[in-house]
């Protein structure tokens, strides 16, 4: 069943990506009947895992340190999944939560080389081989948080091997391609990360994924944080040690690879031979680094949606390369999206720089949801931090003293933060909400598109949407994004041939300058996406 889904998938894309036959004209807003789609539930693409975000590095203060009141309120926005009196969400709902397991250059403090203590991060491993569990305090909080608000996935990932066991001593690199690891430390560092994972699961906290490398292409020779190389044969003999470490401490802990720093790593060399081709390195049975058969390993790749979204044509060709390619053969492995921020120059809303708590970065960021899920088959898409104090467009809720934020680990109001201030929601949190509070774990994606193909440029600009199906439910959800300024008609051209919902009306969540997944009603036959907006419809289907 598995091979028959992903060979669906490769040949899925030609059927309504756009490609030559697309119509790109748009009917304009005096057409009375919009634009005509399709959504087909009884064709299934890609299973859903779910939408998280990271703790990293905000959390070791805000957990420890804030008022409960406040963190209660955080943590709320990010994970419940309870709804206000008028219906509307209390929070989004997300479904994943990356905990970062630490490498010791909190500790180290100033001598870790890491000026910024905003980014170091403490360690569970002390020098002497014993255990600090109260370590990671504030990170531990949220963890906690998560699971008794019912978030469904906990991955536990690492940048840096403990400091006790790296070459030089610190939690970034000295160079060179290698994992920052001494010799003949490689069971140790597996042993660490199989015993960090036990005592969670003994806890009732069980990390689901670990993922023990991260961005392996980037060489971390620079103190900014906590960072290490590794080759293809670094990262799988790692895999191989830490599954028997596992195994050997009956820890249901499934190991997840590799974070490529680009989605392009994925897929090609990219100019980084011992450190590329990772689907073909990892997945391949021909591959000397071959780990697709070792229990522990989830088959799935990681990669970063950095540095491919700025330019329109590089945002859709790399994800539909990678589409094709993990689909090529059938049956190897699929794709998470594992983490994204704003680091490159765009044309929409500019650089990083500058936190957007409107709706520029909130659509921009949908748009590269849409094409992730629907080119590369995403089946799980996390951005990378809940929380910033930066005036950085890197986060889910802002921190600040009554300001926008501070610029630097210098900036007066640094350390201050540390232990209390202000909280700020973002539009680009609940965009998120869009897609994390309604598109759940298990769920599928289900073919839908435009009747009269359209190219991806068009739908760029305009509508964008994917629609899923709650099997156990028989629930079905849409998520739009209009990009536009003006609102758009939707008909669903299928409506009542292959499905029909429930009263002939979708419950309406909609994220828009004034709305936060604002709850209304929707009639299935009359869809109006307002402009510039991302709308979830949810509807049974009978």
């Amino acid at each position: 069943m598995l091979t028959i889904l992903k060979y669906t998938l490769l040949i899925l894309p030609f059927l309504f990506c756009g490609c030559d036959d697309s119509n790109d004209t748009d009917p304009g807003d005096d057409n009375t009947s919009g634009e005509v789609i399709f959504v087909d539930p009884s064709v299934t693409l890609q299973t859903m895992e779910g939408f998280g975000a990271s703790d990293a590095w905000r959390t070791q203060f805000v957990g420890a340190n804030w008022p409960l009141e406040k963190r209660n309120a955080i943590a709320d926005l990010l994970f419940s999944r309870d709804v206000k009196e008028d219906g509307s969400p209390e929070g989004i709902g997300l479904s994943l939560w990356r905990f970062n397991i630490g490498a010791g250059s909190a500790e180290q403090g100033s001598a870790s080389d890491i000026e910024n203590s905003w980014r170091r991060a403490e360690c569970f491993l002390n020098e002497d081989g014993t255990y600090n569990w109260s370590k990671q305090e504030g990170q531990q909080w949220f963890l906690r948080a998560a699971k008794e608000r019912g978030v469904e996935s906990l991955l536990g990932f690492v940048n840096s091997p403990p400091v006790h066991f790296t070459k030089n001593g610190k939690a970034y690199s000295p160079g060179g391609n290698s994992i920052n690891l001494e010799a003949g430390r490689l069971p140790d560092y597996a042993e660490f990360l199989a015993t960090v994972c036990q005592h969670f699961d003994n806890e009732g906290i069980t990390i689901n994924y670990l993922s023990p490398v991260n961005e392996p292409q980037w060489d971390w020779d620079s103190p900014g944080q906590e960072g290490s190389p590794a080759t293809n044969q670094d990262v799988a003999a790692l895999v191989r040690e830490l599954s028997a470490s596992l195994e050997e401490k009956d820890v249901p802990t499934q190991i997840v690879v590799p974070e490529a720093g680009e989605l392009y790593y994925l897929y090609e060399d990219h100019g980084r031979t011992e450190r590329g081709n990772q689907v073909d390195a990892f997945f391949n049975p021909a591959s000397s680094q071959y780990i697709g058969d070792i229990p522990q390993v989830k088959d799935v790749v990681l990669g970063h949606s950095y540095f491919t979204t700025a330019n329109l044509s590089t945002l859709v060709d790399v994800r539909t390369n990678l589409g094709t390619r993990i689909n090529r053969t059938g049956g190897e492995a699929g794709f998470w999206q594992s983490e994204f921020c704003i680091l490159e120059n765009t044309d929409d809303i500019g650089d990083g720089w500058g936190r957007d708590l409107d709706m520029e970065t909130a659509l921009y960021v949908a748009r590269v949801i849409h094409f992730d899920l629907t080119l590369a088959n995403a089946g799980s898409w996390s951005w990378w931090t809940a929380l910033s104090q930066y005036d950085y467009k890197d986060g889910l809720i802002y921190l600040d003293n009554g300001n926008d934020g501070i610029n630097g680990p210098s900036h007066p109001d640094s350390e201050p933060l540390k232990t209390d201030g202000y909280f700020r929601e973002s539009k680009l949190l609940w965009a998120l909400g869009n897609y994390s509070r309604f598109v759940r774990p298990g769920m599928v994606r289900v073919k839908s598109g435009y009747s009269v193909p359209k190219s991806e440029e068009f739908m760029a600009s305009n509508v964008m949407f994917s629609a899923y199906k709650d099997i156990e439910e028989n629930k079905l959800v849409l998520v739009f994004v209009n990009y536009s300024g003006s609102d758009k008609k939707m008909t669903i051209g299928s409506l009542g041939d292959t499905f029909t919902v429930s009263g002939n009306t979708f419950d309406s969540y909609t994220t828009s300058a004034t709305q936060n997944l604002e709850k209304g009603a929707m009639p299935a036959d009359d869809i109006v996406i307002k402009g510039r907006s991302v709308v979830t419809l949810v509807g049974d289907l009978i």
